[in-house]
């Protein structure tokens, strides 16, 4: 019975999934699409027709890409016509047809553009689209391969880079915490050699390394497990649909790994991953209740994994499972309680088991090969490189209902004695997909409100310890005041991490000049909140117009440093010409009262919070500035998320502590996003404007 090999992409599909991943996996036009296949044959070795068509896209083309081999060796004399193609069983036409070779013995399409760099994610997108370009990412899964497997593996990695890769070949680094947006694609091979050379293993180590990690290091070695395994396939999902917004042809990612696993032994299992304590989850009581367990876990792991074997068939990216541990015949070592302790040697051989099909299924289900229970790991890699050069691409129309299931695909080749290689089929579009695709384009929306908007999801996500706020207004001497607010996060129930009790910063130019160095608290801003925790923070220093680098140090309340953060802030020239605002701030009162105390009070600290409640009432206060004697005249809108405006804002002026004022009350808001426009005009209708976004809870 022949392997087949196929790797399908529809094409909106593959848009519309890899649009979720952000700015840098936007899909294609259908125009541009056209346009990449177009020049893309010109390079692929013409078929037996003479012609090398250029594909279309639309929402019912599938294209598949098909290996055909012989004792090993490639098949690339057929045609069109020596292909057959069944869609559930049922026969579909062949209706584009082109063969894909490359292995350096083509002259490149066009001239190379740099030699090696990728200075943009335009140069990314253009050269990902070169015919002669292979994509290849190497996921190092430091999580699920231990520290001596890793230093053995770095070696046939790199060699395979310098023997088997051409010049023209794309290559990634991705590691299971790697921002999926921060794959960056490089022809500097040596650049990806000197990461893989500091590729280290992290299995059953459990000390943190980042802040993300502090938050379980303290749950037990079961958990962490289980966070690392989601985390993993997280990220490979991610990668899939990055990469299917690069281009719709093959894609390979080299999945370092010694497998995902089900439960720990009971000898490895602890209350406490950095503790060690020792725990039993209840699953070792008796073998029943750990057949249980065991299977409950592995009914876990499969249902995830069907979403990384979705992602990866949408975007035609191939997982080809490298096991660092070689042609393994044990996976514990004594200090496990393996090979004599606790560990039974059949515990041990199903444990490895479990984890090698893990790497298999993958690799089976997304049409690439597990390089698995071997010593010569080099020549798995090698079969890689002959999958990704070596191929028939060829296009049909699906007739497959728009049901969101899995539709089985099977490629028959019309000449005995050759092996064709395929996947198992394509999942098609729901309804749902079909009509947000279909739905015409969302109006779009300004980029002042988008990056406002913007700023109010990153700071929350971005916030481990202490909430910040940076504002701006006029300082000294033709200097612009610049204003630092930080309050400690409250603590989150059940999450036990130490709370930040100070902020130290130090303020350089683009010289490397010292313009502020300070700490807070050290003087008489904010009161102890509730509890005796800290309050909101300030810490004000003066600059000089121009870009300057805040380092901000987080410490805890018994001392030490709890996270770091370098910020680059454009100071503003606050005196220049015509009219100009100050940051405005913004006030959280819960009453009449305090608003009254707020409003009258110059010293008062602006909340550094962007979201709040419906019972609560916001006070912003802003300076406006004109030249010489004019008073400008500002005014105020409420806003929309879409930067639609909803209503007029009515003005007032300030108090204290600027020159106007804005009284927003929240209870008549509905959940959801706005802002405030503040616009102000001068004499000869210049316009300065500032957006103030935020958040309206229940």
């Amino acid at each position: 019975m022949s392997r087949m090999r196929v790797s399908v992409a529809v094409l909106l599909l593959a848009g519309f999934v890899s649009g979720a991943a952000g700015p840098s996996a936007a899909p294609q036009q259908d125009g541009a699409a056209s346009q990449g296949e177009g020049r893309a044959a010109g390079a692929a070795t013409a078929g037996a027709e003479g012609q090398q068509p250029t594909f279309r896209g639309s929402i019912d083309l599938v294209r598949v890409d098909v290996a055909v081999t012989r004792d090993g060796k490639p098949v690339m004399d057929l045609a069109a016509a020596d292909f057959e193609v069944f869609e559930d069983g049922k026969p579909r036409e062949v209706e584009q047809f082109r063969v894909v070779r490359i292995d350096g013995s083509s002259p490149p399409i066009d001239p190379p553009t740099t030699s090696g760099v990728i200075r943009s994610v335009i140069d990314e997108e253009r050269e990902a689209q070169r015919e002669d370009a292979r994509l290849f990412v190497f996921f190092l899964d430091d999580y699920h391969t231990r520290d001596r497997n890793a230093i053995v593996v770095r070696e046939p990695l790199i060699r395979f880079i310098e023997t088997q890769l051409l010049p023209s070949d794309l290559l990634a680094i991705m590691y299971p915490l790697t921002p999926v947006n921060d794959v960056i694609f490089t022809r500097d091979h040596e650049a990806v050699v000197d990461a893989i050379s500091r590729f280290e293993g992290r299995k059953y180590k459990y000390e943190a390394r980042n802040v993300f990690e502090r938050r379980y290091e303290r749950e037990p070695t079961e958990v962490v497990e289980r966070i690392r395994n989601a985390v993993v396939m997280d990220a490979l999902e991610g990668l899939s649909i990055r990469l299917g917004g690069l281009r719709d042809g093959r894609k390979s990612a080299i999945f370092v790994s010694e497998g995902f696993p089900l439960i720990l032994p009971a000898a490895m299992r602890r209350s406490d991953a950095m503790g060690r304590q020792p725990f039993d989850s209840g699953a070792n009581v008796n073998q029943e209740a750990e057949d249980r367990a065991r299977l409950a876990a592995e009914m876990d792991i499969q249902s995830r994994m069907r979403d990384v074997y979705r992602a990866a068939n949408r975007n035609n990216t191939s997982f080809y499972s490298l096991d660092p541990r070689g042609l393994a015949v044990f996976e514990f070592d004594i200090d496990d309680g393996g090979r004599g302790g606790s560990i039974t040697p059949g515990n041990d051989q199903e444990f490895l088991r479990d984890t090698q099909e893990t790497l298999r299924n993958l690799s089976l289900e997304t049409d690439g090969r597990a390089i698995i229970n071997r010593n010569t790991l080099l020549e798995g890699l090698t079969e890689m490189v002959r999958d990704s050069s070596y191929y028939y691409l060829i296009g049909y129309t699906s007739q497959a209902p728009a049901d969101g299931k899995f539709h089985d695909i099977r490629v028959r080749v019309k000449r005995s004695g050759v092996d064709v290689r395929a996947r198992k089929g394509f999942w098609a579009l729901s309804p749902e997909m079909i009509e947000r695709l279909s739905a015409p384009p969302a109006p779009e929306i300004a980029r002042p409100v988008q990056a406002a908007l913007a700023g109010i999801s990153s700071s929350m996500q971005a916030a481990r310890f202490v909430r910040t706020w940076v504002g701006t207004e006029r300082g000294a001497g033709g200097k612009t005041r610049v204003t630092l607010v930080w309050e400690p996060l409250p603590a989150q129930a059940g999450v036990r991490r130490e709370q930040a009790g100070g902020l130290s910063v130090l303020a350089v130019d683009a010289q490397g000049a010292l313009v502020y160095r300070g700490r807070s608290p050290e003087g008489r801003d904010g009161a102890p909140a509730a509890g005796g925790r800290l309050g909101a923070q300030r810490m004000v220093f003066e600059a000089a117009p121009g870009e300057i680098e805040m380092r901000l140090s987080v410490e805890g309340e018994a001392g030490g440093t709890l996270d770091m953060e370098t910020r680059r802030l454009d100071v503003p020239d606050l005196t220049a010409a015509g009219v100009v605002l100050s940051t405005p701030r913004v006030f959280r009162t819960r009453n009449a009262r305090e608003f009254q105390v707020a409003a009258a009070d110059a010293a008062a600290v602006p909340a550094a919070a962007r979201e709040f409640s419906r019972v609560e009432r916001l006070l912003i206060r802003f300076d406006a500035y004109g030249q010489g004697g004019e008073d400008p005249k500002p005014s105020a809108a409420l806003l929309g998320r879409t930067g639609q405006k909803i209503a007029d804002v009515p003005l007032a002026a300030a108090k204290a502590g600027g020159t106007h004022q804005i009284d927003l009350p929240l209870n008549t808001m509905a959940a959801g996003e706005y802002l405030i426009e503040i616009t102000v005009t001068g004499a000869t209708g210049e316009t300065a404007q500032e957006l103030v976004a935020f958040r309206v809870g229940a």
